[in-house]
């Protein structure tokens, strides 16, 4: 269902903090400064019932106190490298209203849908540098709901830092008065790179400058007409899956859906890969604990961890040895030494992330962003703005061990991939590698 256009009330203003912040430089981390994260988080939220504009307004600018780097602007310094400019210019607030209602919304957001996009404030900007770190959009319903949108600068904040953001707000709403739960840590300087780098592992997640792939898989996706698709995984699916792996090998929801994904995304593109060519999968590993960061960090505190295996063995080969890969990766990053590693390697701004033959997984489902109340209840439904080539690992309402995965896939592979998502046998036929 085509979403109907939004009627805007008046310009977007600018909320700034309601109490005098810091001004100074904030210093971004290697994490947080990365060309592959140099967008805005996108989140949608719908809501059965609308609240007070005014009180959500007011909320804002009092938790932009705390937060206030999300109140400043970000710049470029020394050629390449962010930081943010804590200059308490505010936040970016825009309020609108459509025809249309929560049913109607809930019945098309079974399936990503393009036309969403209405639902956010669209600021004609230059450059990346030069949007807000924070975009709000309340649009109101027809039947008395409201949808909220959140654009929040990933360099600024990874998922775990958005969600504490988000949860502050809805605290500062539901409470004026109250304390926050968590207090934020701004400080990046305890992820600086050390002088000099100690580079001492190989990182396969990335890739030295202008490399030149036997195959651009992420190329060969991009110059085709995606479509967006959607699983949702249920518990007894998602045992299913685990049932090929036991009882040799233990493991989590999330590393089977995982490899599963991985598999069924490969097998999906067709018999044009390269049997010898080595695909990856790059996925969000949160790593505060391995690095000790204080309590309220909500920069960038996750790594990409990286598995790889060649096509002909990764299609050919079972679901349990596809865990295995993601496991092996997850290991590697509970050590200091190798997450140090990483981030001296980032200090080379040459260094990119390696796209060319991965699949990136980032997990939604244990963000605690479907428990967001601003005083109204919790979101109905609550999920990404678009969907896109990045594999989203979404919450399910109301089933807390469900996975519901995310992911657009060019038009000529979606009947493949929803054919291997949701093929649930045991057994998996050689014959069967590309369907």
């Amino acid at each position: 269902m085509e979403a109907p256009d939004c009627i805007y009330r008046g310009q977007a203003v600018s909320i700034p903090p309601t109490a005098p912040t810091p001004k100074h430089s904030l210093y971004l981390s290697n994490l947080d400064d990365q060309n592959f994260l140099r967008f805005s988080i996108k989140y949608l939220f719908l809501f059965n019932k609308s609240f007070s504009l005014d009180v959500l307004k007011s909320s804002l600018g009092r938790v932009l106190v705390d937060y206030y780097p999300l109140a400043g602007r970000l710049r470029c310094v020394d050629d390449h490298k962010l930081e943010v400019d804590c200059n308490g210019q505010g936040a970016l607030f825009a309020e609108a209203f459509t025809h249309t209602t929560v049913h109607q919304l809930l019945e098309s957001s079974k399936t990503p849908n393009k036309s969403w996009k209405k639902f956010l404030y669209k600021l004609e900007a230059h450059t990346f540098i030069d949007v807000p770190p924070l975009i709000v959009q309340v649009t109101r319903l027809g039947c008395g709901g409201m949808i909220l949108c959140t654009a929040i600068n990933h360099c600024v904040c990874d998922g775990i830092g958005t969600s504490q953001f988000l949860h502050a707000w809805a605290q500062l709403t539901r409470k004026p008065e109250a304390e926050l739960t968590i207090v934020p840590f701004h400080w990046r300087h305890v992820l600086k790179p050390r002088d000099p780098a100690q580079v001492k592992f190989r990182h396969a997640g990335y890739t030295a400058p202008n490399p030149t792939p036997q195959v651009d898989l992420l190329k060969l996706i991009q110059s085709q007409p995606l479509v967006p698709t959607s699983f949702t995984l249920t518990p007894s699916h998602i045992l299913r899956l685990k049932k090929q792996c036991v009882p040799s090998l233990k493991c989590t929801s999330f590393e089977t859906v995982a490899a599963h994904t991985w598999r069924s995304w490969i097998r999906s593109v067709g018999q044009s890969l390269p049997s010898k060519l080595v695909v990856k999968l790059l996925f969000s590993v949160n790593v505060r604990r391995i690095v000790e960061l204080p309590q309220g960090y909500y920069g960038n505190g996750f790594l990409l961890a990286c598995a790889e295996s060649s096509v002909e063995e990764l299609v050919d080969g079972n679901l349990r040895q596809g865990v295995k890969l993601v496991q092996e990766a997850k290991a590697r990053l509970k050590e200091e030494e190798y997450v140090r590693s990483m981030v001296d390697l980032l200090e080379d701004k040459t260094v990119k992330t390696d796209l060319s033959t991965s699949l990136v997984i980032s997990q939604w489902s244990r963000l605690g962003l479907e428990e967001v109340d601003f005083g109204e209840g919790k979101p109905l439904h609550m999920g990404p703005l678009t969907s896109d080539i990045y594999c989203l690992f979404l919450p399910v309402a109301d089933d807390a061990n469900a996975i519901r995965v995310l992911l657009s896939v060019p038009e000529t592979m979606v009947e493949r991939f929803q054919y291997h998502m949701m093929r649930q046998s045991s057994e998996e036929k050689q014959e069967n590698r590309f369907f």
